[in-house]
């Protein structure tokens, strides 16, 4: 049987800063591309929010500023050198960043093929924060009064010779994100991702954020029987430490490649899709396997939980 084995990197990058232009950060990004490229990589896959420091952090109440962190079309001026890049290397990429469609606005990623023409778009769910200023916060975290609720659902695409799906940032800690994929028998997730090493609201240790952020990136990739390819921003991005740890994970939930810095570092891994064949089929069958019927609860959508039965 011939294998199919798609060969990724994870283009984590280095702080992206507020006054930093786009064209720079496209730049950096080229030249990535082109290294993963020379390494004879089939995708590339970028953070959340990819071309801009992480905005949401401020409360920005001038529009033309905050206008100018988002992506009014697609390709745009400034992001053409990564579609023209991905053409004549032929390499795919992943692009998370701010999108804004008519009037409303998400946070996006798209998927593009070896071509240069866009594949497939999902726009993120989980949306973390809160969406009025709160100034007593080190920092804030407006992903709420800057995004919209995604409203693409959670699909699997048929693309460069697997089944893909992705997820952004905060969605990769919710389990059910996870599963909606691997019930459409996803093989390979991809997470671009901005988290900072401290919460800025509530004490948590950096190492246990870190581990949890791995921690989730294993449990989906083990539980759906699919790779995970989790990419982020790393180091002091305006005066916040971002953890970076990007992350390539294997079905079976091993770490495959792990980010050593915390700057522009490529890690790659030879992704065969069908690595995860043996779990799906066997320990988590879910047409043999999983009971629904059975789990006693019912979720309401105000969050409440109700026991069904005895």
């Amino acid at each position: 049987m011939t294998r199919r084995v798609l060969t990724v990197a994870g283009a984590q990058m280095g702080p992206v800063l507020r006054a930093d232009s786009k064209a720079a950060t496209v730049a950096r990004m080229v030249d990535l591309m082109r290294q993963a490229a020379g390494r004879s990589c089939d995708l590339i896959v970028f953070p959340e929010l990819a071309m801009t420091t992480f905005f949401p952090r401020w409360f920005i109440e001038d529009q033309a500023e905050l206008d100018s962190f988002y992506e009014f079309t697609m390709p745009s001026a400034e992001t053409q050198p990564l579609f023209d890049t991905a053409r004549e290397c032929g390499i795919g990429f992943h692009l998370g960043y701010a999108e804004v469609d008519g009037e409303h606005r998400f946070n996006t990623a798209i998927l593009v093929d070896k071509t240069g023409e866009i594949v497939a778009k999902y726009r993120k769910i989980h949306l973390p924060g809160h969406a009025e200023n709160e100034p007593d916060r080190e920092f804030q975290h407006l992903e709420k009064r800057y995004f919209e609720v995604g409203n693409l659902g959670f699909p699997v695409w048929n693309t460069m010779g697997g089944k893909l799906g992705m997820l952004i940032c905060n969605d990769r800690r919710w389990p059910e994100a996870f599963r909606v994929l691997g019930l459409q028998g996803v093989e390979l997730v991809l997470i671009g991702y901005n988290t900072p090493t401290l919460n800025g609201h509530a004490f948590e240790p950096p190492h246990l954020r870190i581990h949890h952020n791995l921690l989730t990136l294993q449990a989906g990739a083990y539980q759906n029987g699919c790779w995970v390819v989790g990419v982020a921003k790393a180091g002091y991005e305006d005066g916040v430490h971002m953890m970076g740890s990007s992350a390539i994970v294997t079905p079976n939930g091993e770490i495959a490649a792990l980010a050593s810095t915390l700057e522009d570092e490529l890690i790659i891994a030879d992704c065969d899709l069908d690595a995860g064949a043996y779990i799906k089929a066997n320990i988590f069958n879910f047409a043999a396997h999983r009971r629904t019927e059975h789990y006693g609860l019912i979720v309401e959508t105000t969050g409440t939980v109700e026991p069904q039965g005895t």
